[in-house]
């Protein structure tokens, strides 16, 4: 390489940092440099999809707020994804759309939730999307940039930001990083695609606000309802009781997943069963500062606080590799429930 060519290219390196540091200096960052996106690049995006540019697929009615399908280009190229991730980005859109606490003000909370995006079907292959061995962690361009586009638009288009309108106490270090592909090719059971009412082999996204993910480590018996009892201890913690609420979901391992099914356990028996015996007592909620004596609500008798609203709000999905018997314990976000829905891409 002649010395006239490693100084243009010196120039355009420097031209870069400069666009970066641009974008810090305008508050468009996420805290992690951003990819600067030019006119050119967005329409690489919007060609990779038919929906008009001017179409609003994100808002936030209280702030009269609106993201077009053009500004949620902008901010997945930004993100740096790839062009071809666009339509990935929209459905998950359109499932983030469907949950109330997300219309209904769940960015701008408290506990600073993070969206979990799940994808089904064969785009995980074809996008390189991460569904087996570190699916909730590093190291995947389409996992973490599909999440990443999201958390820009709240910030960049719905102007939601830490320390100004976002209100989030501590928050949650994966806020924006939480995008999964399932893993359909080793999970006994149909996916959650599947389960939510679309085809099987259908391309599609489904989401959620988290309040954390916990995980249970249980490699030490091949018994499924002893496994259920470790969930169940992790599900009906005090902690997660808020008033007369609390929230629990799965993401399986495939060693627990199949244990279950093996077990004869259903997806359905596992969420019933957690239903069933994920209870704290009035006596471990009045110890805990948590006493139900005033409340009145469908998951309160007797017996004391079900620490589930139902069974089929128990979300349960399979990822991860087939390396340990380890599971996460998730806690969908809201007192209404998700909406149990699946978008196609």
């Amino acid at each position: 390489m002649t010395d006239t060519a490693l100084e243009r290219d010196a120039e355009r390196l420097d031209y870069a940092r400069q666009a970066v540091e641009h974008a810090y200096a305008e508050g468009w960052t996420d805290g992690l440099p951003i990819v600067p996106a030019t006119a050119e690049m967005v329409e690489e995006f919007l060609a990779a999809t038919p929906r008009a540019r001017d179409e609003v697929v994100a808002a936030v009615p209280h702030l009269d707020r609106e993201c077009t399908v053009e500004q949620a280009a902008v901010n997945a190229a930004m993100a740096g994804c790839r062009p071809e991730y666009f339509p990935v980005v929209l459905a998950a859109w359109d499932a983030l759309m469907a949950q109330p606490v997300v219309t209904g003000g769940g960015w701008q909370s408290t506990s600073g939730p993070a969206p979990l995006i799940i994808v089904n079907g064969p785009v995980r292959a074809e996008l390189g999307i991460n569904s087996t061995g570190g699916v909730l962690g590093p190291g995947f361009r389409a996992n973490a940039t599909i999440a990443r586009s999201i958390g820009l638009v709240v910030r960049n288009v719905l102007g939601i930001r830490p320390h100004e309108l976002e209100q989030a106490t501590q928050g949650l270090p994966g806020r924006w990083t939480l995008c999964v592909g399932e893993n359909e090719e080793e999970s006994p059971w149909e996916p959650l695609s599947a389960e939510l009412g679309l085809a099987p082999g259908t391309s599609a996204v489904s989401a959620l606000l988290l309040r954390t993910c916990e995980f249970v480590d249980n490699r030490h018996t091949k018994e499924p309802e002893e496994v259920l009892w470790d969930f169940c201890d992790t599900v009906a913690r005090t902690g997660a009781a808020i008033g007369r609420f609390s929230s629990a979901g799965l993401v399986l391992s495939v060693e627990h997943a199949q244990l279950f099914a093996e077990g004869g356990f259903s997806k359905a028996d596992v969420q019933r069963w957690l239903y069933d015996h994920a209870i704290r007592t009035h006596a471990d909620l009045e110890r805990a500062g948590k006493g139900l004596d005033d409340l009145d609500a469908p998951g309160v008798d007797e017996h004391g606080l079900h620490m589930t609203p139902s069974p089929e709000q128990i979300p349960i999905i399979v990822a991860g590799a087939r390396n340990a018997a380890m599971s996460m314990v998730i806690r969908p976000f809201g007192f209404s429930g998700w909406s149990r829905t699946a978008h196609p891409v």
